[in-house]
């Protein structure tokens, strides 16, 4: 049995934990080591009983802990080539065991989850999400994404739940105090995904066979989490969709 437990989702700092009945990992590690650890015994979990740590991209609030933990816990550190080139002088030193490098697009395992690493479109260096797999059990992680390709909503096909970002409401980005270059950053292909594109998603993720989705990666300035469901569950409802559980990651 795959569990999720995102402990936290956000412009200032990322990290989610899955588990199985064997092992443990987490997804990004984005906050200061201390801070992991601590939402982690919040959470019931022992960050000794972590196996290793999934990087989805190189940006800071995905990064800042992970080195701190590789270190002191001994983890394996797994991220594509062009992840860890950008990453690899900001994390300190991993021990060269722990560098471990995969290719997106293709499975592998860490004991009895399998892992695909799913492509997607962000402003960093080869950013993906996870579809991770045990048993009969899938879990799914697509945040920090311009956009929704056709090919992550059939990885994510028959999820038994899924982590999908819902960044901001685009009124609020156009009629906000953000600098005209982050707007457009953000509103890009290349940006964050809108509650408005998250509730398109999940329509279609619906008749794909995903019933259980985790709002994650709310914009603090941009938007809120009373906006963000009632987004989400217009869309849903607009299609007659009432049927999918939903409930939004923290911030931390």
């Amino acid at each position: 049995m795959l569990s999720f437990c995102p402990l936290a989702s956000g412009s200032n700092g990322n990290a989610c934990c899955v588990s199985s009945a064997r092992t443990a990992v987490l997804i990004d590690a984005g906050l200061p080591g201390r801070t992991i650890e601590a939402l982690l015994h919040e959470n019931n979990l022992s960050p000794d009983s972590l196996s290793a740590i999934l990087v989805t991209h190189e940006h800071t609030d995905h990064i800042a802990g992970v080195g701190v933990l590789s270190r002191k816990y001994g983890l394996p550190v797994y991220a594509n080539a062009a992840t860890w080139a950008a990453m690899e002088a900001r994390l300190g030193e991993i021990r060269p065991q722990n560098v471990r490098v995969f290719e997106t697009g293709q499975d592998f395992y860490i004991k009895d989850i399998c892992v695909n690493p799913i492509p997607i479109s962000h402003d960093a260096a080869e950013p993906v999400g996870y579809a991770m797999m045990s048993g009969a059990n899938k879990l799914v992680m697509l945040t920090d994404l311009g956009f929704m390709p056709d090919y992550a909503l059939d990885a994510a096909e028959y999820a038994d739940a899924i982590v999908i970002e819902s960044n901001h409401d685009v009124e609020l980005v156009k009629n906000g105090p953000y600098p005209g270059q982050l707007k457009r950053r953000i509103l890009s292909s290349r940006g964050h995904l809108s509650n408005a594109d998250c509730g398109k998603a999940l329509v279609k993720l619906f008749s794909r066979g995903v019933r259980t989705a985790i709002l994650g990666h709310l914009s603090k300035d941009n938007n809120n989490e009373a906006l963000a469901m009632e987004t989400v569950v217009e869309a849903l409802r607009l299609s007659d969709i009432m049927e999918m559980k939903l409930s939004v990651a923290r911030r931390a």
